[in-house]
């Protein structure tokens, strides 16, 4: 049997920002995948893995001032944004979904995580939350 948790945080304004500021992220990655996506469609290349696009965002982080700011956020949630955007392309070429669209900033607010075992959080003051079994 699977069991599953659900759990609602509910974090203090600190927490929030953090939470607000990783959405934004997974966000700008999610896009510039998309970008990156339809750039290279347009030229009439072939769809680009999502391992191929974080080394380019991997570089692009290395390499320009301006995208500093991404090393703020775990690496984890642009990994995962790309992942995304690119089985949404990947549904798309095989006709089972619509075209993906690019995300706007205050229409969606989603960080999803799948976690396997034990959750654990390293910040120096733990969420409240209240918890679901199912």
């Amino acid at each position: 049997m699977i069991r599953s948790i659900k759990v609602r945080l509910e974090p203090n304004n600190k927490q929030k920002t953090a939470l607000f500021g990783s959405a934004g992220v997974a966000r700008w990655a999610y896009n510039w995948a998309l970008e990156q996506q339809e750039a290279n469609y347009k030229k009439g290349g072939t769809f680009i893995k999502d391992g191929e696009l974080r080394k380019r965002l991997t570089a692009l982080k290395q390499n320009d001032p301006n995208y500093q700011w991404l090393y703020q956020y775990s690496n984890n949630i642009t990994k995962q944004a790309i992942k995304d955007a690119c089985e949404a392309y990947k549904k798309f070429f095989k006709g089972q979904a619509r075209k993906p669209r690019f995300k706007c900033k205050h229409q969606s607010f989603e960080i999803s995580c799948i976690v396997t075992g034990t959750v654990s959080y390293t910040g120096s003051e733990a969420f409240g939350a209240s918890t679901k079994r199912e």
